[in-house]
Formats: C-alpha cells, sequence, structure tokens
C-alpha cells in the first residue's frame, strides 16, 4: 500500500513538471492537437480548454487518461496561483475589515479546492489496471472530489455578493477565481469523457 502512494506522487510530480514545463511549449498541428480540439469541444469552454492543454499535445498524444489528468494538473496549478495570488490582497493598503474577512474565507476556499483537486490526480493512478465496477469506483471518487473543488472555487466569490463590496479588490479576484473555475470546469467534462470512453470500449469487449 505504501509502495502505492510512492507510486502516485510519482506520477503526480511528474504530471505538474510537465505543467510547468509546457508554459513554453508552442503548440503544434499535429493528430495530438487534433485530438485534443475535439476532445475540448465537448467542454463548456472550448476555446479555453485547447489553450490550456495544446502546449502538452506531445505528452497527451491520443489518450484520454493522459488528457484528463493533465487536465486536472492545469486546474490543480491554476488554483495555487489563484490562491498565492488572493493570500496578497489581505495586505493591499486601504483594505476594508470586510474585505479582509471575505478575501481571507477566499483564501480557505482556495486551499480546500487545492486539497481536493490532488485527490483525484492520485485516484486517477489507480485506474491504469482497473476494470469493470473497480474502475468506475474510482472515477465516481475522481468526478466527486472534482465537482467538490468546482464548489469551493465558486464559494470564494460568495463573500462579495453585494454593492458594499464592490471594487477594485472584489474585481480582481472575480476575474481570477472565474477563470479557475472554467478550467476546473473543463477538467471535470474530460473527465467525464474517459469515464464514458473506457465504459464503452469495455462494453465493445465484452458485448
Amino acid at each position: 500500500m505504501a509502495r502505492l502512494g510512492f507510486i502516485s506522487l510519482l506520477v503526480l510530480f511528474h504530471v505538474v513538471y510537465l505543467v510547468g514545463k509546457a508554459d513554453s511549449t508552442p503548440p503544434r498541428h499535429s493528430s495530438s492537437t487534433k485530438f485534443i480540439k475535439a476532445s475540448c469541444r465537448e467542454t463548456q469552454y472550448p476555446a479555453l480548454c485547447v489553450q490550456c492543454l495544446a502546449g502538452y499535445a506531445r505528452s497527451i498524444r491520443q489518450s484520454e487518461r493522459q488528457l484528463a489528468q493533465t487536465a486536472l494538473a492545469v486546474s490543480l496549478s491554476r488554483v495555487r496561483k489563484a490562491e498565492s495570488f488572493v493570500a496578497k490582497l489581505t495586505k493591499v493598503r486601504g483594505i476594508k475589515p470586510r474585505e479582509y474577512r471575505a478575501v481571507k474565507d477566499c483564501i480557505e476556499n482556495m486551499g480546500d479546492g487545492v486539497d481536493q483537486l490532488g485527490q483525484p490526480m492520485r485516484e486517477l493512478g489507480h485506474t491504469g489496471r482497473a476494470f469493470g465496477q473497480e474502475f468506475m469506483w474510482h472515477m465516481s471518487n475522481v468526478q466527486t472530489w472534482v465537482s467538490a473543488a468546482l464548489t469551493d472555487e465558486t464559494t470564494c466569490l460568495d463573500g462579495f455578493s453585494g454593492r458594499l463590496m464592490d471594487g477594485n479588490i472584489k474585481v480582481s479576484i472575480r476575474r481570477r477565481v472565474n477563470n479557475v473555475a472554467q478550467v476546473t470546469s473543463n477538467a471535470l467534462a474530460l473527465v467525464n469523457r474517459f469515464t464514458t470512453k473506457h465504459r464503452a470500449a469495455a462494453a465493445a469487449k465484452d458485448p
């Protein structure tokens, strides 16, 4: 069990490393890029999906699993950056007490989102040799955690509702959080796609 946990961490670190490296890698017009574009059409924000994932075409190739895992890694990276960005806003000069409280609540929600997204990446690593009900059990866990992360992200904005909270801090956080939520929404859609494709392939082999 400990060995499985260690292997899962290696997979997680490898994918996150690829995410950091691909920021400077220009997308190539290849079958892999076409695969990413076709897959992204099933997301709610297809243009953003392609923008986030095209740089990883070389590692994704045409793997549904790798596509879903990379999308989760990108989402996790975005949430971490958003959490860091929001944390800096607590030190903005002239911040009002109610803004400060809302920012602190948002930081907590973002932290929860980081935890929630770390879980499905590890869980997805356990699906390599899983089939049937075992595979579906793992994927159900992945879907639950990603959905929870999406809820945490959008909940971050709850503390800024109403005109009294209008201002630069609210605008800055809303822009960042909306982007993160869209990326996570796309990741969830690609996780769902992977689940559906895997189930269909299994059914075709064993009618």
